[in-house]
């Protein structure tokens, strides 16, 4: 279901709600109808916030590899990756969502540098297979990126799903193998 249908129906069913406790008083004060659709709506509030906030990445201490810079790289990413999620549950705008997903792929591809160049001048062993990952992972995202054009909100829904899944996994797994290689060397 598109962002505009969803926001209509969430607006339909709270509207409709509101209209019944209303109309629902007009029984009395002591009639439970008015005050079961208070519940209702009270529930279908929180249900609402509770899915939407867990559709949203937030950092956790386990993420930290241990180098600041590189850590509030990661941070910078997931309040990227937040803020894309945003447009795909909310009607921001196309220009909204095509400026988050070129301000993503721009500080994507500036973290990578980053990373790539402490790698390469601390002689990472294991250098080339992880620029091989940064490689897949952006030639992945080109490829949603043109089809952004074709079905924007279902190209960026995907992304969504694969960047999440994929920071996720790369912090945790080679991005703290590296970590600790660096950390050694004195890098913080």
């Amino acid at each position: 279901m598109n962002k505009k249908l969803k926001a209509f129906a969430l607006a339909f069913l709270l509207l409709t709600l509101v209209t019944g406790i209303l109309l629902g008083f007009t029984l009395g004060l002591t009639h439970p109808l008015p005050w079961i659709l208070i519940v209702a709506l009270a529930l279908v509030i929180v249900l609402n916030k509770k899915a939407t906030d867990s559709q949203f990445v937030t950092w956790k201490d386990e993420y930290s590899v241990g180098i600041e810079s590189i850590d509030n790289d990661h941070k910078n990413l997931l309040k990227l990756i937040n803020q894309l999620q945003t447009s795909s549950l909310y009607y921001t705008g196309e220009n909204f969502d095509k400026d988050a997903l070129s301000e993503l792929i721009d500080y994507t591809k500036f973290h990578f540098a980053r990373e790539e160049k402490m790698m390469e001048e601390h002689g990472y062993p294991d250098f080339e297979a992880h620029r091989q990952q940064h490689r897949k992972m952006t030639d992945s995202v080109v490829r949603k990126v043109l089809e952004y054009e074709a079905d924007s909100e279902k190209t960026v829904e995907d992304l969504l799903e694969y960047l999440k899944s994929w920071l996720i996994n790369h912090i945790n797994g080679t991005d703290k193998k590296y970590s600790s290689f660096l950390r050694e060397k004195g890098v913080k």
